[in-house]
């Protein structure tokens, strides 16, 4: 038997509705609301005072709607009202960003950081750090952080458990990068996978975002992932483990990767793959650096041919195994993020050449590359606090 819906729940569900469409249409008066929603003039009136009452919405100015009746009052979402903290875990740095309601970036902060043999604790203390820092910029501009999301570079099970192999990590608790020590967050902070985060990142701030529909983000870093974004929401599978593009195996033959297979894609397209492969070491020698592809590019753009066959082969990799995903999902775009934007010059043909040649029924998807680079996870993190506001204003309330 079906639950009576309670009196409580629907004044919720109305509150998410009418914010969405203050966001959508903004200014717009409360009779043009009562409009849009269906809602009576009374019920409009009552909620946007309550919104207006959390700090969510204010009024501005009058306005005239048509040539008939009188102007009114327009509402407004109150950027200030609350904001998302976002953060970051990576290889060579820590991120950290702020978004108000109005999801404009507040604050933003990369710091490069050698984080491949420190261990879970030193990394998460110093998050920590980063974390109060951007808190503190946020009050100084009165903005009120209500929540935070971590985007951490491994898979996060169902369990709250993390996974990281080019961390050597194996089963460490998620929590230990939530507990940041920051005080009045009246959401619970959250921990995802960077790509998926990084895919969320593209779908709300990407430059292309209203014409990608379902589509796959890649992110290439020394692993490298995939969000998958399907009718808008981020697919995570059964266990949370949707989206593991790197350890598809292209190569047989290839060499033994830290997950315990062998020649997965991130043995050939990862950033240490594709360094090495151009004689370049690996991105351990760019330590402190947020730019360690600056001495293959600077190859690239000299026509270095082992460099353009690294970076060739990478893309041809990674076309491959996209287009199973493909042949799989459907999706209508591919989108290149994270090294493979910085090198879509040189990828993006590749991998577009790989996709047609995979014997693909019907339409091959649009290769995009994303604007983001390496703000995607983080902006997608902090994305993902104030999303959650607009689904559930009541949050605030209780």
């Amino acid at each position: 038997m079906r639950e009576p819906i309670r009196h409580a729940s629907m004044r919720e569900r109305n509150l998410a509705v009418l914010l969405g469409v203050i966001a959508e249409h903004q200014p717009v008066t409360r009779a043009r609301l009562a409009v849009l929603t269906g809602f009576t003039k009374t019920t409009v009136s009552n909620l946007v005072a309550v919104l207006a009452e959390a700090g969510l919405v204010h009024d501005g100015d009058m306005l005239h709607e048509g040539d008939r009746g009188r102007p009114g009052i327009g509402v407004a979402v109150n950027g200030a009202g609350a904001a998302g903290l976002g953060l970051e875990v990576n290889v060579d740095y820590l991120a950290a960003a702020v978004l108000d309601l109005g999801r404009r970036v507040r604050y933003r902060l990369l710091v490069a950081a050698d984080n491949r043999d420190r261990k879970p604790g030193e990394i998460a203390a110093a998050l920590a750090r980063l974390a109060r820092q951007a808190v503190d910029s946020a009050n100084e501009q009165g903005l009120p952080v209500i929540g935070a999301n971590v985007a951490l570079p491994g898979l996060v099970d169902r369990a709250g458990m993390l996974r990281a192999p080019n961390f050597a990590w194996r089963d460490v608790p998620a929590e230990d990068f939530t507990d940041l020590g920051l005080s009045g967050l009246k959401l619970p902070t959250g921990a995802e996978n960077e790509a998926n985060l990084a895919a969320l990142g593209e779908l709300w701030f990407g430059a292309g975002h209203a014409t990608l529909g379902d589509f796959v983000h890649v992110s290439g870093e020394i692993g490298v992932g995939a969000g998958v974004v399907l009718d808008g929401r981020v697919f995570q599978g059964a266990h949370g483990y949707a989206g593991e593009l790197g350890h598809l195996q292209v190569d047989p033959a290839g060499e033994p990767c830290a997950c315990g297979a062998r020649g997965c894609l991130e043995r050939v397209a990862g950033r240490d793959a594709i360094l090495r492969a151009a004689g370049l070491g690996d991105s351990a020698a760019a330590v402190g650096s947020l730019e360690p592809l600056s001495a293959l590019t600077t190859l690239l753009d000299a026509g270095d041919r082992e460099a353009i066959e690294a970076v060739r082969r990478a893309g041809d990799a990674l076309g491959r195994a996209l287009t199973a995903v493909v042949k799989v999902l459907d999706p209508d775009s591919i989108v290149l993020g994270g090294i493979f934007s910085a090198l879509a010059a040189w990828t993006a043909p590749s991998v577009e050449a790989a996709l047609r040649a995979g014997g693909l029924y019907g339409q091959v998807p649009t290769v995009a590359v994303s604007s983001l680079g390496k703000n995607a996870a983080v902006l997608g993190a902090a994305g993902q606090v104030v999303e959650h506001v607009y689904a559930d204003p009541a949050l605030l309330l209780r």
